[in-house]
């Protein structure tokens, strides 16, 4: 059975912050129609590679080939129309606007008069805009939040913001979403709901899920890439990456017994809790 084409591939990334490599030589590819996990200790270089693909960070080193195509000098501001989309940790959510105002901001590769004509009802937007509306109502009723279309994103609970703001990354129908720490202040239940969420985006979009819970990491990814002091250490399925002896070690320290590997995958481990005995995990060093 051959593998699905790669949407996005990096080659040989490597960043330096200074004297500090947050990446070197990193290598994958992100399938289309999968979900594929980028994991690691704290300071292994997650939000870097996160970062490198959004265009906030430009590579030292290395390539990246968007559906076989050379990306460079990208910026966040180019996503849209390059078909990515991606959530942030903070959010991000405009507290002037309503919930589906702020879900018609992601739609704006869609919008023939521009979202602030729309907004606005500036002259031949009302077309558009009533477009982008339900097209943004479309989205917040299959994740669960219409109720609260007319409500502003500061008035909701963490989790109903967290759902807007996926609405929002998914509005503009893109090929690729990013999602950073997705399930960062959820509830257990909450990331649940996410697991399911994200499972069910499979037939959509691809994603890049770089996240610490391990236990969300294991359900809903098809490939998972481990990074520790920004070196790619394990890639595969995520039974492949699970059983691997580095990826343990990177986490737990050198030497292990089976029920600390357990702690690994089971339980809702947040992995950036856990020390590095053997790579020191959580030091000075790591914090890039």
């Amino acid at each position: 059975m051959t593998s699905p084409p790669a949407l996005l591939e990096l080659r040989d990334v490597t960043v330096r912050f200074g004297g500090l490599v947050a990446l070197d030589g990193v290598s994958f590819d992100v399938p289309q129609g999968r979900v594929t996990g980028v994991i690691g200790p704290n300071g292994a270089g997650k939000t870097t590679v996160f970062n490198v693909i959004c265009g906030f960070v430009r590579p030292d080193e290395g390539r990246l080939r968007w559906r076989g195509e050379p990306l460079t000098r990208h910026r966040p501001h180019d996503l849209t129309r390059l078909g990515i989309a991606r959530t942030l940790q903070g959010l991000g959510l405009f507290p002037g606007l309503t919930v589906v105002q702020n879900v018609m901001v992601g739609a704006e590769r869609h919008a023939r008069a521009g979202f602030l004509s729309a907004l606005f009802a500036l002259p031949r937007s009302d077309r558009d805009e009533a477009a982008l509306r339900d097209r943004a109502m479309r989205l917040l009723t299959e994740l669960g939040v219409a109720e609260v279309a007319g409500r502003f994103p500061g008035e909701l609970p963490y989790g109903v913001q967290k759902r807007v703001a996926l609405a929002r990354a998914l509005v503009a129908e893109p090929d690729l979403v990013l999602l950073d720490e997705p399930a960062a202040g959820l509830s257990a239940g909450e990331i649940d709901e996410l697991a399911a969420l994200i499972r069910g985006l499979r037939d959509e979009v691809s994603v890049v899920l770089v996240e610490h819970h391990m236990d969300l990491v294991m359900e809903v990814c098809d490939d998972v890439v481990v990074l520790d002091f920004g070196r790619l250490i394990a890639r595969g399925s995520p039974d492949d990456v699970r059983d691997d002896p580095l990826v343990v070690a990177a986490y737990l320290g050198d030497e292990v017994d089976d029920s600390a590997a357990d702690e690994l995958t089971e339980g809702g481990t947040e992995t950036h809790d856990q020390p590095s005995h053997g790579g020191g995990v959580g030091s000075e060093a790591r914090r890039a």
